[in-house]
């Protein structure tokens, strides 16, 4: 019976060393063992390449091997007839098992011993099974097919960025049991990416940032590849990401205006599937959980593809925002707020803004939060359209790449989350209303 790679990815996640013969050219055979078999497609795997051995030696003198993997679960083997084709050193390919393997070394107590120096691609010529006992498979706990097909019909009813976002990460709740995850977008100078939607931490963290190539996150973007870790590694984690964010830009004297990144203080697996459309890179959907080796290969191909759908769906709904819309009503004539004036600090070098010494924001967002600030002030305005803002040269949006709805939506959460007086409510596509609810005053610096 013909056995398919695809069959048999369970195999490949590391759980499990696998075995690997060689021969050299004179016909000394060799066997070893091998940390990480990585499934690459249908019909090629790459093996860690970490140390020069005898297994490497003769692999590049004779391209033939034999590896032979074996089921996490059901303890089946297979044995895997492989033809070396060429080594990888960097790219999406080594980045992910990169990652993997790392996940691997923590596990097994070899942090620092692993260090992966290549990914030898080779190509599969057969696969057949070894005799032996085996135990059955335990049920599924849900089917992720069924489980994507009800997620791809309800993003579909999103016609907002706000609800799209909150959407799915309700789906992977209620859907998938996933009841930690978050979506970062990418900032205008493709430098960053920021919290835009959390769904079950203590804090939302909405606002927060991580510098690209940082931590399974940023590493996801970079690489614009899928990155996932069944087994806690330091080397991903959430602090040292920061830590190495905040170094790469030289920002350790401003951490007060640094929102803490959301997570589980004790994550055992974490997944990142970079959200694109027509090859652009528009964020990250993250996901992680409590548990080792929570997240498999149908894991991973489901939040592949839910993140696919928000890039398309992300896409067109910037497209809506930009198309022509109906005028905005005139200047409010609310009465104007009352009580003792707040005031709310404007630091121009960064366009972070403060509110009675309580960090709120920077960047494009608090940019957009002080022309509203200033409407307001001048003649009591409250209502705007987004087409303005995109098209008003003091709010410095860079391009078209950066979503101004995520921008809008940021601000409207971290005001919710911050500030007792001052709120953004949707009025209609492309509008909204900015609400004012005590008197301020805005201090300009710099």
């Amino acid at each position: 019976m013909h056995i398919s790679l695809d069959a048999i990815r369970e195999c490949l996640e590391g759980t499990i060393p696998a075995g690997i013969a060689t021969c050299s050219l004179d016909g000394t055979p060799n066997i070893s063992i091998v940390s990480h078999v990585h499934f690459v497609d249908s019909t090629h795997v790459a093996l860690s390449f970490q140390f020069f051995n005898k297994t490497r030696e003769n692999v590049l003198a004779n391209p033939h091997a034999v590896v032979q993997v074996i089921h996490p679960v059901t303890g089946a083997r297979y044995s895997m007839d492989l033809e070396y084709l060429h080594t990888e050193t960097q790219g999406p390919l080594f980045e992910r098992m990169k990652a993997k393997l790392a996940g691997i070394a923590s596990h097994t107590g070899m942090t620092g011993v692993f260090r992966l120096q290549g990914s030898d691609i080779y190509r599969v010529r057969s696969i057949e099974k070894v005799p032996g006992r085996e135990l059955p498979l335990p049920p599924a706990r849900r089917n992720l097919l069924s489980a994507l097909r009800v997620c791809a019909e309800r993003l579909t009813q999103c016609n907002d960025l706000a609800k799209l976002l909150d959407d799915a990460l309700t789906c992977l709740r209620d859907l998938f049991d996933v009841h930690h995850a978050m979506v970062l977008m990418l900032d205008g100078s493709g430098q960053r990416l920021y919290t835009v939607a959390s769904r079950g931490y203590e804090q939302s963290g909405v606002g927060s940032e991580i510098a690209i190539g940082c931590g399974v996150i940023g590493v996801a973007a970079e690489q614009r590849t899928p990155i996932r870790i069944m087994h806690m590694t330091a080397d991903y984690s959430y602090g040292r990401a920061i830590r190495e964010s905040v170094e790469q830009e030289g920002l350790g004297g401003r951490l007060e205006t640094a929102i803490p990144l959301p997570g589980l203080p004790d994550s055992r697996s974490q997944m990142a599937a970079p959200i694109l459309a027509g090859g652009r890179l528009l964020g990250v959907l993250y996901v992680e959980s409590p548990e080792d080796k929570r997240f498999w290969y149908d894991d991973e191909d489901a939040l592949v593809a839910i993140a696919a759908q928000l890039g398309m769906a992300i896409n067109t709904l910037q497209q809506f925002s930009d198309a022509p819309e109906e005028a905005a009503p005139a200047a409010g004539n609310d009465a104007p707020a009352a009580g003792a004036p707040m005031v709310v600090r404007h630091y121009a070098a960064d366009d972070s803004v403060f509110i009675d010494d309580d960090y709120l924001i920077k960047g494009v967002a608090g940019a957009i939060f002080c022309k509203l600030l200033r409407d307001y002030t001048d003649g009591q305005r409250t209502e705007f359209t987004n087409r303005e803002l995109r098209l008003d040269p003091s709010i410095g949006l860079p391009d078209l790449s950066d979503n101004l709805e995520a921008r809008l939506i940021l601000l409207e959460r971290r005001l919710a989350e911050r500030c007792t007086f001052l709120r953004i409510d949707k009025t209609g596509r492309g509008r909204f209303r900015f609400n004012v609810g005590r008197p301020f005053r805005l201090v300009e610096i710099g």
